[in-house]
């Protein structure tokens, strides 16, 4: 019997898991989905979910790579994926020779470059393969794999686990931290169209202007992005319920602007909009830093003085 895993069934998680079952990736009697979640009821509900599915639930990390071929991880933060990589039931603990590991969390370069070193010293396989795209994405399988590490592993589930789960899957390089560097580039452009489109926003209400008529202009025009269509329309209701949380874009926004600095590259524009996010993250007044990056939108109101910010702070 073969068996694919999955250790980590959060935000992104869930909806990446059920795509391996729903399009039949895995979930059969000949190849279970092997799962595992520091929070047991998730795994309860995804085998719930799919009760025509073959979905094994272990107790640890460590099980479900001991049973598979493949697992993949997807960790919300660094500190999450550090444990559960190297505990002592961790994902590590269960690598030995012919055990692929596929990474799905945004990290620093350099704890994937930790990870990929010590799978491949037990005699494993290590793909780092971060995503872009959110919550909805996950669950509509329309993420982008951005991949680096071993080759081999990346074409044996190119056209299967990552097919079922991504719209596009890229590989940049067999060295490890490339994945990496490309989605930190995604996300801390992404965190700096977001905080000038709210910015535009709160401008276009304090000067009188219609806030939705100007998301329909700017839908029209060549700075049109599905983003501003999506969150524009639930930012001005004040609706932040999150598909990537503020806290875990400020944190790949910060590791790209170190990553910046690293490489001696002006990057000013995006430095100041990290310090917009940090803020937001930061203030226990609004506490957003679990709700949607779109929150960044109270911030940017609760730091204007003009008389559209100061109401809308009392609806």
């Amino acid at each position: 019997m073969s068996a694919t895993g999955f250790v980590g069934l959060g935000i992104m998680g869930e909806g990446m898991a059920a795509r391996l079952l729903s399009e039949g990736v895995a979930g059969s009697a000949e190849n279970p989905l092997v799962v595992w979640n520091r929070t047991g009821a998730k795994c309860t509900a995804l085998k719930e979910k799919f009760p025509d599915k073959e979905v094994i639930i272990k107790s640890t990390a460590r099980e479900v790579v001991e049973a598979c071929g493949v697992t993949y991880s997807m960790l919300s933060t660094p500190a999450a994926s550090k444990a559960v990589f190297e505990g002592d039931d961790g994902v590590l603990a269960g690598v030995g020779s012919g055990k692929s590991i596929v990474d799905c969390a945004t990290l620093a370069e350099a704890d994937m470059q930790r990870m990929d070193a010590a799978v491949r010293e037990k005699g494993g396989r290590f793909l780092e393969a971060p995503v872009s795209g959110s919550k909805g994405p996950a669950a509509t399988g329309t993420l982008i794999f951005l991949c680096a590490g071993s080759e081999d592993l990346f074409n044996e589930i190119k056209d299967s686990g990552l097919n079922a789960m991504g719209k596009a899957s890229h590989f940049f390089q067999t060295q490890v931290g490339y994945g990496t560097r490309a989605k930190l580039v995604v996300n801390s452009l992404m965190g700096t169209m977001l905080a000038a489109f709210g910015e535009g926003l709160a401008l276009s209400e304090a000067v009188g202007l219609d806030p939705s008529k100007m998301i329909e202009v700017i839908g029209q025009g060549a700075i049109a992005t599905p983003m501003f269509g999506l969150k524009g329309p639930k930012m001005i209701a004040k609706d932040h319920a999150p598909n990537f949380p503020l806290k875990h874009a400020h944190k790949d926004m910060d590791l790209a602007c170190g990553m910046a600095k690293g490489a001696g590259v002006e990057y000013s524009v995006m430095d100041q909009a990290e310090k917009v996010f940090r803020a937001a993250r930061e203030d226990s007044d609004l506490n957003v830093a679990d709700e949607d990056f779109s929150a960044v939108f109270e911030k940017i109101h609760k730091d204007s003085t003009s008389e559209f910010s100061k109401k809308r702070r009392l609806e």
